[in-house]
C-alpha cells in the first residue's frame, strides 16, 4: 500500500447470510450486501461515499472501522489490514454515526468528552484544553456543564461530533453526520469539518452521505455506491461533466391539456422527461441532446396550447449523474429497496 493512502480496499465483499429458524438451520437466502469494493482513499483528501439508504455505505465504514469482518478482499486503513492487524487500526481511527446517541445522560458534555479521551490514553490537561477549543469551534461553550440527557437532538449530534474529532485521528469516519439535523446545524458541521481539514494536510475524512449537496460541497472526490457496487468514483466537477454533453432545461407551463413524458421521449431529440405538477400548471425536467431541440419541444407545447412560464438552463448536479448511472432517482431506489425488504 502507498504511504500516500489513508485507506484501500481490493475486491471487498460482505455477504449477510439470513437463516431460518431454529427448526429450519439452513440459510435461508444471502443478501449481498457489497461486492467487489475497490476504492483508493488518499492522504489528506475529504472522500464521499454516495448512495441512497441501503445501498451498502455503512456496511463499508464498520469493515473499515474494524466492525465487521470481509466476507471476501482486503482493506488496508492507515496502512494496517482491518482483519489481520485491527489493533493497528483502532488507534489511527475514530468513527461518529449520525443519529446516534452517545455518552451517559447523567454526565455533563465536559464530563462525557473526557472521560471518552481517557480511553484514548490522552493527558488529561491536554484533553481539557482540547475540548474547550472544539466545544469553541461547533459554538457550544456554553453547554460543557450541560448534562448531555438535556441536549436538544441537534447539539447532541455536535456533542458527537466533537468526540470525532477529539482523539486527533489519521483517519476520520463521518457516517451520515448531519442526519436528522436542521439547516443551522448541519451548515455548523460542515463548516466545522473543512476547518478541521484545513488546520493539518495529513488528515484524512471518509463521510458517507445520501444528501447530494453535502456531497457537491465537502468532497474532494466521491464514489457513487448502489446495491453494493461503486458505480463511479471521481471528483464532484468530473462526474457532472459527464452529463455535459447533454442539454437540460427545466420549464414551468400551464396546465399540459393532456401531454405525458412519454409523448415528450417519443421525440428522437428527448433523452429524458420528468413532469412534476406544480399550482396552476406542470414543471417539465429535460435531457435533451442538444439545445436546439428546444424547438421541437417549444413546438408540441404550442400545439397543444400549453403556454411557457419559466425556462431555465440547467447545469448537472450529482443527483442527475446518480439518475443517469442508475436510472432513477436516489428517493426512488430508496422507497424501492424498502419494498423488495
Amino acid at each position: 500500500m502507498s504511504a500516500q493512502l489513508a485507506v484501500e480496499t481490493k475486491d471487498l465483499g460482505r455477504i449477510y447470510k439470513i437463516r431460518g429458524s431454529k427448526k429450519e438451520k439452513a440459510v435461508r437466502k444471502e443478501l449481498i450486501a457489497l461486492e467487489n469494493v475497490n476504492i483508493e482513499v488518499r492522504q489528506g483528501e475529504l472522500f464521499g461515499l454516495l448512495g441512497p439508504n441501503g445501498a451498502g455505505k455503512t456496511t463499508l465504514i464498520k469493515i473499515l472501522t474494524t466492525l465487521l469482518a470481509p466476507t471476501s478482499g482486503w482493506a488496508r486503513v492507515a496502512g494496517a489490514d482491518v482483519s489481520q492487524e485491527p489493533h493497528r487500526v483502532r488507534p489511527s481511527i475514530n468513527m461518529v454515526s449520525g443519529g446516534e446517541s452517545s455518552g451517559y445522560g447523567l454526565l455533563t458534555v465536559r464530563e462525557n468528552l473526557w472521560m471518552f479521551s481517557q480511553f484514548y490514553g490522552i493527558p488529561s490537561k491536554e484533553a481539557n484544553e482540547k475540548i474547550e477549543q472544539l466545544m469553541k469551534m461547533v459554538g457550544m461553550s456554553d453547554r460543557l456543564h450541560t448534562k448531555s440527557s438535556d441536549l436538544s437532538t441537534g447539539l447532541r449530534q455536535k456533542m458527537n461530533i466533537v468526540r470525532g474529532f477529539l482523539t486527533d485521528p489519521q483517519v476520520l469516519f463521518l457516517d451520515e453526520p448531519t442526519l436528522g439535523l436542521d439547516v443551522g446545524a448541519s451548515r455548523d458541521v460542515r463548516k466545522f469539518i473543512l476547518e478541521w481539514l484545513k488546520e493539518d494536510g495529513k488528515r484524512t475524512l471518509l463521510l458517507t452521505t445520501h444528501y447530494m449537496v453535502e456531497a457537491d460541497e465537502l468532497c474532494d472526490r466521491v464514489a457513487i455506491i448502489n446495491k453494493g457496487k461503486v458505480l463511479a468514483c471521481d471528483t464532484p466537477s468530473a462526474l457532472k461533466q459527464r452529463l455535459q454533453r447533454d442539454a437540460l432545461f427545466e420549464i414551468d407551463t400551464s396546465p399540459l391539456n393532456g401531454l405525458t413524458e412519454s409523448a415528450l421521449e417519443a421525440l428522437p431529440e428527448v433523452r429524458k422527461a420528468a413532469l412534476t405538477e406544480i399550482e396552476g400548471g406542470a414543471r417539465l425536467k429535460l435531457t435533451l441532446v442538444e439545445e436546439s431541440a428546444l424547438a421541437s419541444v417549444i413546438n408540441i407545447l404550442t400545439q397543444k396550447n400549453v403556454k411557457v412560464m419559466r425556462l431555465t438552463k440547467q447545469e448537472p448536479t450529482l443527483e442527475d449523474v446518480f439518475v443517469d448511472l442508475v436510472g432513477r432517482s436516489m428517493a426512488e431506489e430508496e422507497s424501492n429497496d424498502r419494498a423488495e425488504h
